[in-house]
C-alpha cells in the first residue's frame, strides 16, 4: 500500500512539475510588454493551482479505488438523503473553496491584468493609429503627419510550393513599424472594410479593428528586436497573407526613421 501510494505521490509530481515547466518555457513567446509579463504570470498562476488540484484529485481518486475495493470486502457508505449532514457537507464544501478559489486567487490577478491592458491613455507618450485594410495594414503618425501603409512580401512562388520558403514565410513586409524602446505606445484601430485584428503574440495585446470604431490598446516594449504577427481574425480570402512586423529600435534610430517618413510621399 505505502508502494501504491508513493507511485501515484510521484507521477503526480512529475506530471505536475513538467506541465507547470512547460507553461514557463515553451507555451508563450519571450514576453517583451508589461502585459505580457503579466499574462504569462496569470497564466502560470492558473496552471499550477488548476494542475495541483487536478492530480490531487486523480491521486485521491486512485487511491480511493485501490483501497476501498469490494475485493477487501468494503462495503459503501449509506449516509444519503436529504436530511444527511455529511452528503451536504460534502456538496458544500468543494461549492465554497470553488468560489473562493474563483474569486480570491484567480479572479484579483484576472482583474487587475484586464485593469492594466485597458489603461491606454495613461502617461502614453506616442500614438500609432493602425487601419485594417482587406489585405494589408495602414500605419499613421497623427501627431507627426506620417502615414504609410504595409504589405507582405513574401513571392507567390513560395505560396504556391514553386520554390523553398523563406526563413520568414508569410511573416515579411515591405514597410514595417518602426517604434521606440521604452516608450509607452498608446495604439488606435480601426477598419476600412471588414473586421481585421492586430496582434503581435510577444506584445501580449490583440485587438479587433472594426470598421466604424476606434478602439485601443497600449504597449511599451522593452526589448529591441523584430518582432512578428498577424491578422488573427478571419477576414477574407487573403486573410493569412496580412502579416505585422515590427522593428523596436533605440529612441534616436526612431527619430531617425521618423524624419526619413515624413519626406517620403504617402
Amino acid at each position: 500500500m505505502q508502494g501504491l501510494k508513493k507511485f501515484v505521490l510521484g507521477v503526480t509530481a512529475a506530471l505536475g512539475f513538467g506541465v507547470a515547466w512547460a507553461g514557463y518555457s515553451w507555451s508563450f513567446p519571450q514576453p517583451v510588454t508589461p502585459i505580457a509579463h503579466e499574462t504569462l504570470h496569470v497564466h502560470n498562476l492558473f496552471m499550477v493551482i488548476a494542475l495541483t488540484l487536478f492530480f490531487s484529485v486523480l491521486a485521491l481518486m486512485l487511491y480511493s479505488f485501490w483501497a476501498h475495493r469490494k475485493s477487501k470486502g468494503q462495503v459503501a457508505a449509506d449516509f444519503t438523503g436529504p436530511r444527511s449532514r455529511k452528503q451536504w457537507a460534502w456538496v458544500l464544501a468543494p461549492f465554497v473553496g470553488l468560489l473562493i478559489l474563483d474569486y480570491g486567487v484567480f479572479g484579483i490577478p484576472a482583474y487587475h491584468a484586464v485593469l492594466m491592458y485597458e489603461d491606454t491613455k495613461t502617461d502614453a507618450e506616442l500614438v500609432v493609429k493602425v487601419t485594417g485594410s482587406q489585405w494589408l495594414w495602414q500605419y499613421e503618425f497623427p501627431s507627426e503627419g506620417v502615414r504609410f501603409t504595409s504589405r507582405m512580401t513574401t513571392p507567390r512562388e513560395q505560396i504556391d510550393n514553386l520554390v523553398p520558403k523563406g526563413e520568414h514565410y508569410l511573416l515579411e513586409v515591405d514597410n514595417p513599424l518602426v517604434l521606440p524602446v521604452g516608450k509607452k505606445v498608446r495604439f488606435i484601430t480601426t477598419s476600412n472594410d471588414v473586421i481585421h485584428s492586430w496582434w503581435v503574440p510577444a506584445f501580449g495585446v490583440k485587438r479587433d479593428a472594426v470598421p466604424g470604431f476606434l478602439r485601443e490598446f497600449w504597449a511599451t516594449i522593452d526589448t529591441a528586436g523584430t518582432y512578428r504577427g498577424q491578422c488573427s481574425e478571419l477576414c477574407g480570402k487573403e486573410h493569412g497573407f496580412m502579416p505585422i512586423v515590427v522593428n523596436v529600435v533605440p529612441e534616436a534610430e526612431f527619430k531617425a526613421w521618423l524624419a526619413s517618413k515624413k519626406k517620403a510621399p504617402v
